[in-house]
């Protein structure tokens, strides 16, 4: 058996910033963009050079869809994205005006630093040691 995880649900407040913040800021890649109504779109993006999993960029559409554009998770970190240079993406990040929760630090399991995502979920930022 064989299965892989796709892509993931990423409740936002309005497509175009959402898509503005990951394209232009963290330099995600614009995978699809499609009109499925007046009110929705199927918007993909992924991380520069991944083949993996991608985030679908959901709208919110109810009240309590809209309660948790930001807090996915209850404040815990909620996405882990690995790099092969966490100096350069600290420094675009910074440049790009990203919210850095936590500086670079070493662990057991690699470099880290926590930023948070326009709405305030949290990512950790992680380029693992080499081997």
């Amino acid at each position: 058996m064989k299965q892989n995880l796709v892509q993931l649900a990423l409740v936002v407040a309005d497509y175009d910033e959402a898509i503005a913040f990951y394209v232009d800021k963290l330099k995600f890649t614009l995978l699809e963009d499609t009109t499925l109504s007046e009110t929705k779109r199927w918007v993909r993006v992924a991380p520069p050079g991944s083949e993996g999993c991608c985030l679908l960029l959901a709208k919110a559409a109810s009240d309590e869809q809209k309660s948790r554009v930001g807090n996915q998770t209850g404040g815990r970190v909620f996405l882990f994205l690995h790099t092969d240079n966490i100096r350069r993406d600290h420094e675009n990040l910074k440049a790009q005006g990203v919210t850095i929760v936590r500086p670079p630090q070493t662990e057991s399991y690699g470099t880290v630093l926590v930023f948070a995502d326009l709405y305030g979920n949290l990512w950790d930022l992680i380029e693992p040691p080499t081997v």
